[in-house]
């Protein structure tokens, strides 16, 4: 008896299930890999290049592992920082200096934006 090639069998429609998963973990991965968040940054002036003369004292700002703060040599708090070099300045677009040794990048800008609420607007990142 030969077998029968001609039986007619019910045609299967593709499964959409697996594809609207896929779908869906690709919209759930992209919502978590985009940004929503804008990013802020702190403008700083240029170090080198300047043919303007140096007006006034010397106003440096070194900043020490551990958040350490020296204004010219001397050690001050960060809530004492903006007072001090205030009786520095001679105007508000003076230059400040601020060498960041061996300190962290959060210490850096949380000093470079506690000096910007208090007006000082020419930063000045040294080595």
């Amino acid at each position: 008896m030969m077998p029968a090639f001609d039986i007619a069998r019910r045609r299967r429609r593709p499964d959409l299930t697996p594809m609207i998963d896929v779908v869906f973990l690709l919209l759930v991965f992209f919502m978590l890999a985009s940004r929503f968040v804008s990013e802020t940054t702190i403008p700083l002036a240029a170090a080198q290049g300047t043919d303007e003369a140096w007006r006034g004292p010397l106003r440096l700002v070194d900043l020490g592992p551990g958040a350490a703060l020296a204004l010219n040599g001397t050690p001050v708090a960060l809530a004492d920082l903006a007072g001090r070099l205030g009786a520095l300045v001679e105007a508000p677009g003076d230059p400040v200096l601020l060498r960041g040794r061996e300190a962290s990048l959060q210490d850096l800008t949380a000093v470079m934006e506690a000096l910007r609420a208090a007006g000082f607007t020419r930063l000045v990142l040294v080595q």
